[in-house]
């Protein structure tokens, strides 16, 4: 069935904050298939509107949605933010969350080069002190080889002191 544009739009401002209908309760109330909402949510998404779940509240959105509120909210000041917000159903705070999360997602790879450089500094200074250790015991092997080389020789030499 083919449904009119403005019909769509309508449904879909019923799925987007502050309403955030679920998509079970639309299709009940419209009669439109659930498929059908999942599929126009999609379409939508993929053009950039932000349409979360609407069963889980803010705290379920997407990485994506987050990701687009925290864009659109960026170059607000105060009280556009804060009228965003009443709008879209979300608190000031948890979006400055979510902006501070996709800060850090950013610099992830700045981060793990940080840690791996850390490990690999710890890892060297750990493999010269096992080479150091190692070359003590070669030694102290290598003594102890030739002193026993040199007590058979004596023993040869000389006798068992034992049997005397």
């Amino acid at each position: 069935m083919r449904y009119s544009p403005e019909r769509k739009e309508s449904v879909l401002r019923k799925m987007m904050p502050p309403h955030n209908r679920s998509i079970k309760q639309l299709a009940q109330e419209e009669g439109i298939s659930e498929a059908t909402l999942f599929n126009w949510r999609k379409q939508a998404r993929e053009k950039g509107l932000l349409l979360p779940d609407g069963d889980s509240g803010p705290e379920g959105w997407s990485a994506r949605d987050k990701f687009v509120a925290v864009l659109e909210a960026a170059a607000f000041n105060e009280t556009d933010l804060a009228e965003y917000c009443r709008k879209k159903g979300i608190y000031p705070e948890q979006l400055s969350q979510w902006r501070k999360a996709c800060e850090r997602a950013n610099d992830w790879d700045r981060e793990n080069s940080r840690r791996l450089k850390t490990e690999k500094k710890a890892d060297r200074q750990r493999i010269r002190q096992l080479e150091r250790e190692l070359r003590r015991k070669e030694k102290a092997l290598a003594e102890t080889a030739v002193l026993l080389v040199l007590q058979k020789k004596a023993q040869a030499i000389w006798g068992d002191p034992e049997d005397e």
